[in-house]
């Protein structure tokens, strides 16, 4: 790999050469936090999670239960545990590849498996309609059914489905509920790029529009580029973020709703599906709400050159795959420099980064993304916080103050271990000596909250869940 201040010397005289087309596979010319220090926050071990398989669990999400004083914690190959808010204790909760439920996880690949959950806001309100209803995201080798939406593709990889959990005994330690009500199923074209995230806006309150609503991102199907151009199709459920009534009937399979204020339920457009509340992402793994303001914000993952993270509203064009980030997208190889930002049709990034940035491993993913309005760890009060989930890195920005693009106000966040200051991937690495293992030469993280919007760091390497805590007075 060319070293950045070559590159970036050989780009400005290509630049400067008349008649040259404008491209680059790295378009930002300072490394990420290069403006200001780093931040540095305290960490501790929170809760291990089991092996599974031989190897370290694939943690993907952390999910806050208040109704129950639980938090649930999902690996990839199908486990859902139960954690104590003291992450003391941690008890097999569900297992999605138990025979029973017929959901045969599809976990072969490293982007494959159990993709997330969430927890109907009522689960544990008797006597209300989401009352011990809960729902997993998944990849299953399961394709008899027939799909509600198809890719165009004359290949199936693999389904993803989402699912409907119900139980009458929600504080029960286990799940002691009847088999799984199937809602949603995607015909998946290629072996990445399956699943996405499924949240309800924990600011919505009950009676008002959006309590109750799931959220659920969808990638593009997979390869790289978008090559069956699904991002931007409206007919397409491919590369969106959908918003569905779980409990609702009015879909084309009667088995879930469509709330009435979708974006495009009342367009004009005959063609266009309204379950989309917002288009052309390519990978959208993680959303969330700042929980003082609104702003839902999402991270996308790139193709091969730029990593977003974005302000989601209703209707919205994030661009993919006729943008990548900021820039025009021309192939996995180049983007454009020309006409930035340039249609106002878009929405987009409020920061993105660089593969090529010498933080970061090559085949970088946006991964988080959740404002931090709590003052209990007060240096990173009112900054959003997201990361890049192969290096395991963590970056800040302002919440109030929201860029428009480029990654100059990205700050870098490392972590106080007692007395050293480490990355994540040298904490993982460090465990995995402690536990006799190699050490992982990449994180996989994730991030996530908890009770008080406590936030949490995961992986998929040592097993481990950390806590971010206040500095030691």
């Amino acid at each position: 790999m060319m070293p950045r201040s070559v590159h970036i010397t050989v780009l400005a005289l290509l630049m400067a050469s008349p008649g040259h087309t404008q491209t680059t596979d790295d378009p930002f010319a300072e490394s990420i936090g290069s403006r200001q220090a780093a931040l540095e926050v305290g960490i501790t071990e929170f809760a291990t999670i089991p092996d599974s398989d031989g190897s370290a669990p694939r943690i993907m999400l952390l999910v806050d239960e208040p109704g129950t004083g639980r938090l649930f914690v999902n690996d990839m190959r199908g486990p859902l545990y139960s954690v104590s808010y003291d992450g003391q204790t941690v008890t097999p909760y569900l297992n999605l590849n138990d025979p029973g439920w017929n959901v045969n996880v599809e976990f072969s690949r490293n982007e494959q498996g159990f993709q997330s959950f969430a927890f109907h806001p009522q689960f544990g309100e008797p006597g209300t309609r989401g009352y011990g209803k809960f729902y997993t995201l998944t990849d299953t080798k399961n394709m008899a059914p027939p799909p509600d939406f198809r890719s165009g593709s004359s290949d199936n990889s693999h389904d993803t489905v989402l699912l409907e959990w119900s139980t009458k005994t929600p504080h029960d330690s286990i799940y002691a509920g009847q088999s799984p009500r199937e809602l949603v199923r995607y015909e998946q074209p290629f072996r990445n790029h399956n699943g996405g995230h499924l949240g309800f806006n924990p600011l919505a309150a009950p009676g008002s529009a959006d309590f109750g609503m799931l959220y659920m991102g969808a990638a593009d199907g997979g390869s790289g580029g978008d090559p069956l151009n699904l991002s931007q199709n409206p007919m397409s459920a491919f590369g969106k973020i959908l918003r569905l009534d779980p409990m609702g009937s009015n879909s084309a399979n009667g088995q879930y709703g469509i709330p009435s204020d979708n974006p495009f339920v009342n367009d004009s457009r005959d063609e266009i599906l309204g379950e989309i509340y917002a288009l052309g992402l390519r990978n959208p793994q993680r959303f969330s709400w700042d929980p003082q303001n609104g702003n839902m914000f999402v991270a996308d993952i790139g193709q091969n050159i730029v990593e977003e993270i974005s302000l989601v509203t209703a209707g919205a064009n994030l661009g993919w795959n006729v943008w990548e980030g900021s820039f025009e997208f021309i192939s996995r190889r180049s983007v454009s420099l020309i006409n930035q930002r340039g249609d106002s049709r878009m929405s987009y990034p409020v920061v993105e980064y660089g593969q090529l940035d010498p933080l970061l491993q090559r085949g970088s993913a946006a991964t988080g993304v959740y404002a931090y309005r709590q003052t209990d760890i007060s240096q990173l009060t009112n900054l959003v916080l997201f990361g890049d989930n192969p290096s395991g890195e963590v970056f800040s920005f302002s919440a109030d103050d929201l860029p428009h693009g480029g990654q100059e106000a990205i700050r870098r966040v490392l972590f106080k271990d007692g007395q050293e200051v480490r990355t994540l991937l040298q904490l993982i690495q460090a465990r995995n000596i402690s536990q006799g293992k190699d050490p992982a030469t990449r994180a996989d993280m994730r991030m996530s909250l908890g009770p008080d919007r406590q936030l949490f760091i995961l992986n998929k390497r040592d097993g481990t869940i950390r806590l971010l805590v206040p500095d030691e007075s």
